[in-house]
């Protein structure tokens, strides 16, 4: 990460927003309705909700489609223009992939 990989940089980003996201419980659209503003929690915390712990198989597969979407993107992009896009995705679906393989090859 210090060298700057960008690519790296790109592909862990992104899918340690996806994995936020996975760990995400759905609301309720009652809840988002239910509660008139003077009658809203208030403070540090009022409004935070539990979220869902992860399997070790539900990070994997996480990271597994991050990595699948990128190569699937960059099999689409077809255009001379895309070349540097193509390059890019495919580099950053390697270093998921590389995370995917162990502990020793990341």
């Amino acid at each position: 990460m210090r060298a700057r990989d960008k690519a790296a940089v790109s592909a862990l980003r992104t899918t340690l927003a996806a994995l936020d996201n996975a760990e995400a419980v759905p609301v309720d659209e009652a809840e988002l309705r239910g509660v008139a503003l003077e009658q809203s929690p208030v403070g540090v915390g009022a409004t935070e909700a539990a979220r869902r712990e992860l399997s070790e198989r539900s990070v994997v597969d996480v990271v597994r489609a991050e990595a699948a979407e990128r190569l699937e993107v960059a099999a689409q992009l077809t255009a001379p223009a895309q070349a540097d896009r193509v390059a890019q995705l495919r580099a950053e679906a390697a270093v998921l992939v590389r995370f995917l393989d162990g502990p020793g090859t990341a």
